[in-house]
């Protein structure tokens, strides 16, 4: 990264000295533009991402699916209202949970992968 930074340095410093100048203003505002574009693609895009993945899952969801909470609670789902769920937990246990706290969903008719093997 110093290489780079040090070429820039040397590519601005005759374009300072020949009295600034539109090169200059452009080579000075390549890194942050460069930096910009750097935190886009490694930062934001990928979390904008996780968002919408997230967004259909919780859309997708219906009565009768397993899910796990982000506390770690592990139920059936019995109702389904706007924002929130009404997990079975077992035994008669029944909470309401905030829909957006789901972090995973399993579907139980879901087919079993081919190499799973269950027996023997």
């Amino acid at each position: 990264m110093s290489s780079f930074l040090m070429f820039f340095q040397q590519a601005a410093a005759p374009a300072a000295a020949a009295g600034g100048g539109p090169e200059s203003l452009l080579l000075n505002l390549m890194l942050p533009i460069g930096m910009i574009v750097i935190f886009y693609f490694l930062l934001i895009r990928p979390q904008n991402n996780r968002m919408k993945k997230h967004r259909a899952m919780l859309a997708a969801m219906k009565k009768g699916d397993t899910v796990i909470t982000q506390g770690g609670i592990i139920g059936r789902i019995f109702a389904l209202k706007d924002d929130e769920i009404v997990l079975d937990t077992g035994e008669g246990g029944k909470l309401r949970i905030v829909r957006g706290m789901i972090v995973e969903v399993k579907n139980p008719s879901a087919p079993t992968p081919a190499n799973d093997s269950k027996g023997s």
